[in-house]
């Protein structure tokens, strides 16, 4: 799977990229940054992806979140993708909600939708072989974390693939999406009307359908007490609950003061990647 470099910097001894390539569940070309510390000689570190939320692109959590003094120290690489499929061929509406720029990282069964936006096969499996194949990423040491619609992504993907992703990691996540207008919106126009076919990419009833869940790695949240989306389409406590009732390990951190912009993921974000360094090795 080629991978084209778009551009290129140097930050903090060490080099990020902007990059395109080919996706065959989209259908078009996608687009993602790509941080690579400075590894001696054949050594392979480990990577942790980050998915964005709605109306974003790659370049807010490469440009924004200041991320890469953290993950030059911790020897991490960390990728962070498109929010959704572009291009004049891929359908769109006015809203900024639903279309580009919000994928929701579902795979659309619905016409137009499912032909280009397939987002979740996109993160799992083209955007993972093209990580592998173009950088020293170890496969078997992978993170994901995310931001609101991308904390929904990360914490999804993440309860369906244990084996995949060792780590995960959210920011002001859409806890219960089924739950709330955002996801009403996204999955009844992605997925169709079933709302039994919604709980497949709700973390809240994932992590419900657990059972036993003690084995599985530490989940760890941050969400800003003054988020104004807080109350109506977040909806943490559903998460908090759902962990409770399974035994599944969740550190929620409820942040006073802080809302759901970048400055709150810049002002945590090391946290994060020290959660995941920890867990990867």
């Amino acid at each position: 799977m080629a991978v084209e470099l778009i551009a290129e910097h140097g930050v903090f001894g060490a080099r990020v990229g902007y990059y395109r390539h080919k996706s065959q569940s989209c259908n078009c070309d996608m687009r993602f940054s790509a941080f690579v510390p400075a590894l001696a000689g054949s050594a392979r570190a480990p990577v942790v992806y980050w998915l964005s939320g709605l109306t974003c692109s790659e370049e807010n959590f490469t440009v924004k979140a200041g991320a890469y003094r953290a993950a030059a120290q911790l020897g991490l690489i960390v990728i962070a993708p498109d929010t959704s499929p572009r291009g004049v061929e891929v359908p769109d509406v006015d809203d900024y909600d639903f279309g580009k720029g919000a994928g929701f990282y579902v795979d659309a069964t619905e016409a137009p939708w499912s032909r280009h936006y397939n987002m979740y096969s996109y993160v799992t499996r083209d955007l993972q072989e093209a990580v592998l194949e173009a950088f020293p990423a170890d496969p078997g040491r992978q993170g994901i974390m995310g931001h609101s619609m991308g904390g929904h992504g990360a914490l999804t993907i993440w309860l369906k693939n244990p084996g995949t992703y060792r780590s995960v990691s959210a920011f002001a996540p859409i806890c219960a999406p089924s739950r709330c207008p955002w996801g009403e919106k996204a999955f009844g126009g992605y997925l169709g009307g079933n709302r039994e076919v919604w709980k497949q990419h709700d973390a809240s009833e994932l992590v419900a359908a657990l059972g036993e869940a003690s084995g599985r790695a530490e989940i760890l949240v941050d969400q800003g007490v003054d988020d104004q989306f807080l109350d109506e389409q977040l909806l943490p406590g559903r998460l908090e609950a759902a962990c409770s009732a399974v035994g599944q390990r969740l550190t929620l951190r409820r942040q006073p003061g802080y809302d759901h912009s970048y400055f709150f993921i810049a002002s945590f974000i090391d946290d994060h990647l020290r959660h995941h360094a920890g867990l990867l090795g």
